[in-house]
């Protein structure tokens, strides 16, 4: 019985409050001397408790000497204090916002290659209309029934692969420098946004970051969306793309990045 008074005492009773309303559905109606026997309480501290729970209409009185009490049914109790959390929860959705004008969503650093395998599907579980995601083979299939549930469920999925994924849903776009850019990166990039909401980046094998920050999530999302252009431009050109830009768009790079610079491929 202890716990539901705790319980009790969770949503809003103090302990005499748990205690005596517990005693109360044992036995009622019943006095106040009874109740406090019932309760193991002293009888002042009853008649007190008695008095607030009146006032909190947890319990009526018979207004008759001798004074009995009556407990609301729990049903009843429970359904009222559910009505208060969700009105005070509503409340705090609404306001809690506005108490920083210029409040950002926080990046989360997430390591650890279960973690961050476990991150990636919560996010997918979560998504209501597309993903985009930049992923390796061997991280890709941990995901991919994930993915085909969400492709299921009639989000579209855009995929850019590495390595050489394969994948009979969605769009995929296949990145033919992957092994080029695990080395100069040193290490298996991943990317994901969801519903233009949410996002992780990062190295699988290190450290990914997680978040919601709108700004960042734009930025994440234009990189993906910009690979994709390149990639489909490349996979339909390249021809065109090797006599104006030369083998593995080198005039390119080297009109981008200058020739010090860490990441040199794409």
């Amino acid at each position: 019985m202890q716990d539901v008074i705790e319980s009790l005492k969770e949503i809003g009773l103090n302990g005499y409050e748990a205690k005596v309303y517990v005693a109360l559905l044992k036995k009622y109606p019943a006095t106040g001397y009874e109740v406090a026997k019932l309760a193991d309480i002293p009888q002042s501290r009853a008649y007190d408790t008695l008095k607030s729970l009146e006032a909190a209409r947890i319990v009526t009185s018979s207004g008759e000497k001798p004074q009995t009490f009556t407990p609301v049914k729990p049903k009843e109790l429970t359904k009222r204090f559910r009505r208060k959390i969700e009105a005070n929860l509503d409340f705090l959705e609404k306001k809690l916002p506005d108490v920083k004008d210029d409040y950002n969503e926080p990046v989360h650093a997430i390591s650890g290659s279960f973690a961050i395998r476990e991150k990636l599907i919560e996010v997918i579980k979560s998504a209501k209309t597309d993903i985009y995601i930049e992923i390796w083979l061997q991280d890709f299939k941990y995901i991919e029934q994930h993915l085909f549930d969400a492709y299921n469920r009639g989000l579209d999925i855009k995929i850019v692969g590495y390595d050489n994924v394969q994948c009979p849903f969605g769009t995929v776009f296949k990145h033919k420098n992957g092994r080029e850019i695990e080395h100069s990166l040193g290490g298996r990039m991943v990317f994901i946004i969801a519903d233009n909401q949410e996002g992780v980046f990062g190295k699988v094998e290190d450290k990914v970051i997680w978040t919601k920050n709108p700004d960042v999530v734009f930025l994440l999302k234009e990189f993906i969306v910009h690979d994709m252009y390149l990639l489909d431009i490349e996979d339909n050109f390249p021809e065109q793309l090797k006599y104006f830009y030369g083998a593995g768009l080198k005039r390119l790079k080297d009109k981008i990045l200058n020739k010090n610079a860490r990441y040199n491929i794409h």
